[in-house]
């Protein structure tokens, strides 16, 4: 059982940066691969980014590369999302999730567990 509480979301002002953080806890994190998606009102679950615990590599999506880096800090059992220059559309409940497979994956069904997620909101 792994337990993930995502903090850092808030209102921001487009243009601005945030970084969200997710603290795991019921198992060694250096064995988690994470994963960050989004969920805006009335739509489904979007992928955003995920980390290996392999050898840290990552993939983004499309609508984020380049404006927003994952990272994880083992020795913390925490993984963060940095964004930037955040725009209205990345208005979205935000959650983090764990697989522990170090294989990367996009889709939201092959990760195990999900925090509660944490709103961001980005005025215009």
């Amino acid at each position: 059982q792994v337990q993930l509480v995502e903090s850092g979301g808030g209102l921001v002002q487009a243009g601005s940066s945030l970084r969200l953080s997710c603290a795991a806890s019921g198992r060694t994190f250096s064995t988690l691969t994470m994963g960050w998606f989004r969920q805006a009102p009335g739509q489904g679950r979007e992928f955003v980014a995920a980390i290996t615990w392999r050898d840290g590599s990552a993939i983004y999506a499309d609508s984020l590369l380049g404006r927003s880096t994952i990272s994880r800090d083992n020795a913390k059992s925490t993984v963060y999302l940095q964004m930037n220059s955040m725009k209205s559309e990345d208005t979205a409940v935000y959650y983090c999730a764990s697989r522990s497979s170090p294989i990367l994956t996009r889709n939201s069904a092959n990760y195990d567990y999900w925090g509660q997620g944490t709103q961001v909101t980005v005025s215009s």
